[in-house]
């Protein structure tokens, strides 16, 4: 064997991050042990996680294993997309300008901001009374 047998892909969003491994293969998506559906039953995620497939039009050309930690089921999905991206990349590199079109190749920096003192949330101040 001389060539790598996967292309891997590193993706973050919020507090999450993924290990995105692709082997060519028929489109199955494992992630954490699980197949896809069982993982995120929810179809806005899974849309999320396919989008760089489908806008690469390469659905059903490669196989991902997949570890994802940290964060909730929106913010790994996204750390998924991104790293999907990143792999598809690695696998072929004429994707590069259609992902980047689509905005998948960008990490979003959006996180939860820290709470203030004297504030009761980040930006929430207490209420204010004249008299």
């Amino acid at each position: 064997m001389d060539k790598q047998s996967y292309f891997s892909g590193t993706g973050r969003r919020k507090t999450a991050t993924a290990q995105v491994k692709l082997m060519p293969g028929n489109g199955t998506i494992i992630i954490d042990g699980k197949p896809l559906e069982e993982r995120f039953p929810s179809m806005e995620h899974q849309r999320v996680i396919n989008l760089p497939f489908i806008t690469t039009e390469s659905m059903g050309k490669y196989n991902a294993v997949i570890k994802v930690a940290g964060g909730g089921v929106t913010g790994q999905s996204g750390a998924i997309s991104h790293g999907i991206s990143r792999a598809l990349i690695q696998a072929d590199e004429r994707f590069k300008p259609v992902l980047r079109q689509n905005g998948l190749l960008t990490r979003d920096a959006r996180a939860k901001e820290r709470k203030k003192p004297g504030l009761k949330r980040a930006r929430k101040a207490p209420q204010y009374t004249k008299r």
